[in-house]
């Protein structure tokens, strides 16, 4: 069984927006007067739900250094959490998830049952910075999604939101070992466990790692039913002997230049049924079949191999990782994977390195982008013809075609074929009626715009007609209707930077 859900809402969550700024709460462990609400150091709680209790929406709670194990609350049925963020507030800490500790329970030789204590809850609007979130584990009976998901973190949905923390640990009877829904923004989550998505499940997750995780029922070791960008998954697994659930790095995940390397499962070692753009799934393994990925994934513009048809532009050269064995999963100055990639497809913001995202103009494939890239060319399509990657050869046209390399290279075509060209060819249909069909040579997976004028003596003389006309291997054509009469009408076909 595969739970695909949504969680329901547990009651009525009333957003205030005020013109000022919320009071601040503190925490401190080792507090020698605790007195509410908390709004000094010298007053400030030992028990971080004490802070949650005594603060209101809109309020900051600080936490200083420690290993907070101690208190509760009970947000639904029986499932206890270390600290239930009930209301929109931010919650976090002074010096970083390295020194303050959020612990749960774990049942002696159970790890999930009666007694056991979820790390955090998170309700609607609020935020989490900072933690260590370990030890966590759900009930193994109940509500499914309430009390037998999220181990370390169970969040309301994706509008609560997680800042730099570590949720290493933790364990779920249900889905979402480490995590299940919210979103996670430059978290590490490692050596969590949960029936489906060790690390993660139904969250989105930003600029993060997953490690060491693992599905021991169904499937994805690393990440389940969640979007990934720019994230790194290694060394997950998932665990199930039998039936068709795998993907020991993710399944039933969309995934954005992500890096999954080292995973491993029955079936699809890196990826289960997901739909993966600008990645890298190299180096995963399988017991039965589909080491990287099998047919039940979509790849565009990925690095895998065996080359994967259901997708478009991907590449099965072998990625060259900065060294592999170490774990540093960066590119060498000579990958392939440098410029690779589709623009469209690439995340806001910064790598996992938090370097810019695109370097050199084309986004690279894999979560790390390499920073000063010699050429402006796909390396991988630099090398597919033997020119070199070092940028002397990018506005070079060796088969005098008229289209230098970089020019071929954005078209699809080839630079060592003077016939492999983008190019019209006369229009046809030319009447008062019907419009003026044009045809042109084309690739597939390219997206070609036509435009048109009416007079070329106008500044500028040509507008846009259609753009995102998907290329059809060998010819395409693209009808004007609009172009009736006598005209006069010109045309040129071209492809989008």
């Amino acid at each position: 069984m595969i739970i695909r859900a949504h969680l329901p809402t547990l009651g009525l969550t009333l957003l205030v927006s005020t013109s000022g700024f919320g009071a601040t709460h503190y925490v401190d462990l080792n507090s020698s007067s605790p007195t509410p609400p908390y709004t000094n150091w010298d007053a400030a709680a030992t028990v971080i739900q004490d802070a949650v209790d005594a603060s209101m929406a809109g309020d900051e709670i600080v936490v200083t250094n420690g290993i907070y194990s101690i208190g509760g609350r009970v947000v639904y049925g029986t499932m206890t959490n270390r600290v239930a963020v009930d209301k929109p507030l931010t919650l976090r800490s002074v010096n970083g998830p390295q020194f303050t500790v959020i612990q749960g329970y774990q049942v002696r030789g159970a790890t999930n049952g009666d007694g056991a204590i979820r790390c955090v809850y998170l309700t609607y609007g609020a935020s989490l910075s900072g933690f260590t979130l370990t030890n966590g584990a759900t009930l193994d009976a109940g509500d499914f999604l309430l009390e037998q998901c999220g181990g370390g973190l169970m969040c309301e949905s994706t509008n609560a939101l997680v800042f730099k923390c570590v949720v290493a640990g933790n364990s779920a009877a249900g889905n979402g070992g480490g995590a299940a829904w919210g979103t996670l923004n430059n978290c590490t989550l490692s050596n969590n466990s949960a029936g489906a998505g060790g690390g993660a499940a139904w969250a989105s997750l930003n600029n993060c790692t997953l490690t060491g995780n693992s599905a021991s029922q169904y499937g994805g070791g690393g990440a389940a039913f969640a979007t990934l960008n720019n994230c790194r998954l290694t060394q997950n697994v998932e665990a199930n002997s039998a039936g068709d659930d795998g993907g020991g790095g993710a399944e039933l995940c969309t995934l954005n230049n992500c890096t999954l390397s080292g995973n491993s499962a029955r079936l699809a070692g890196g990826a289960n049924y997901c739909t993966l753009n600008n990645s890298i799934i190299y180096f995963n393994t399988a017991t039965v079949d589909g080491a990287n990925c099998d047919d039940s994934c979509t790849l565009n513009r990925c690095c895998t191999t065996p080359e994967h048809g259901f997708g478009v532009g991907n590449i099965t050269n072998a990625p060259l990782f900065v060294d592999y064995s170490g774990g540093n999963l960066r590119l060498q100055t000579n990958s392939p994977c440098i410029n690779a990639g589709n623009n469209a497809y690439a995340p806001p913001g910064t790598d996992l390195d938090s370097n810019p995202r695109i370097a050199g103009g084309t986004v690279d494939i894999g979560a790390y982008e390499f920073q000063t890239p010699a050429s402006l060319i796909s390396y991988a399509w630099l090398q597919q013809y033997g020119l070199p990657t070092d940028g002397s050869m990018d506005y070079a046209d060796p088969d005098s075609d008229g289209m230098n390399n970089w020019q071929e290279w954005r078209a699809g075509t080839s630079p060592t074929n003077p016939a492999d060209v983008l190019k019209m060819v006369i229009p046809a249909g030319v009447t008062n009626t019907q419009g003026i069909t044009m045809t042109w040579q084309s690739v597939s997976g390219i997206s070609y715009c036509i435009e048109r004028s009416t007079n070329l003596g106008n500044l500028p003389a040509f507008s846009i007609l259609q753009s995102n006309i998907v290329g059809q291997p060998g010819a395409t054509t693209y009808t004007d209707t609009n172009a009736v009469g006598s005209g006069p009408f010109f045309y040129r076909v071209g492809v989008r930077n």
